[in-house]
């Protein structure tokens, strides 16, 4: 489970396209409906902060846990700017550790399928089990088997945004369901001409590369994991459509509920 590096810095710009603000108020509905309306929560894997905020924003006490130091400086420059109380924590989701329990843990951005172990993710449903209140809320989403397979399968995506572009090269191998993508980045640095006195302003492309592994699950696979780990599941939503899952989904969002604490009057 590699940490985002060189990527880090530009992430925020390629993930553009991602309804933040709809996802946001999405989550926000769901941990009303299931009675978390306030108090502390956790977004595990949190990136650079993005939905960390936005539920500040909805009034929930934030902790936020990424393993990538890079994500996390990036999620503090955001903190100052909003002047949201929130705490991050330098983790690796697979073994976080809190100093008490939370009334809900949030992931989203497929984090999950970061962990390419099933035992591994196995383990994390039961840290979050152990971590949350009685009776609290665990909702996550991940992409799905027929995503990478049918509509990410062995393909190159290649996108230009000024500041900085990338090829992505993405396969996936059905045997082991595992994808794996190959980030190309080149990301522009201004730099002074040193020719003369002609003030010229110069651009320099630095490049980089990431390999990354994310696991197919299917939403039998999560329940089954869930259950082992003593989590109660609650339901599953396209993340798209908000309605039933279908064969074509391609990010699922579940809601699972602690088990195992005895409630304290």
């Amino acid at each position: 489970m590699e940490a985002y590096t060189s990527f880090a810095a530009v992430y925020d710009t390629f993930m553009d396209n991602v309804p933040y603000e709809e996802w946001g108020a999405y989550i926000h509905s769901m941990l009303c409906k299931y009675g978390v309306r306030d108090g502390i929560v956790l977004d595990l894997g949190c990136g650079t902060g993005t939905m960390t905020e936005l539920l500040a924003g909805y009034g929930y006490d934030m902790i936020g846990v990424d393993n990538s130091e890079d994500m996390l400086e990036l999620a503090m420059e955001k903190r100052m700017d909003s002047g949201h109380d929130i705490l991050y924590l330098l983790q690796d989701m697979r073994e976080f550790e809190l100093f008490g329990t939370v009334r809900a843990v949030v992931s989203v951005c497929d984090s999950v399928n970061y962990v390419t172990d099933p035992e591994e993710l196995k383990e994390v449903f039961r840290l979050v089990n152990n971590y949350l209140d009685p009776g609290g809320i665990f909702l996550f989403d991940f992409n799905t088997e027929y995503k990478y397979r049918e509509v990410m399968g062995d393909c190159t995506i290649a996108e230009d945004r000024g500041l900085c572009s990338f090829i992505w090269d993405n396969t996936y191998y059905e045997e082991e369901k595992i994808n794996e993508y190959d980030l190309t980045l080149f990301i522009r640095e201004d730099i002074k001409a040193e020719s003369g006195d002609t003030g010229a302003n110069g651009e320099l492309y630095r490049k980089f590369r990431e390999t990354h592994y994310q696991r197919a699950y299917t939403l039998d696979g999560i329940k089954q994991l869930l259950q082992e780990a003593g989590l109660l599941f609650l339901a599953a939503y396209d993340m798209d459509t908000k309605s039933e899952v279908m064969r074509t989904s391609e990010r699922i969002c579940v809601i699972a509920r602690e088990y195992g604490k005895e409630e304290t009057v």
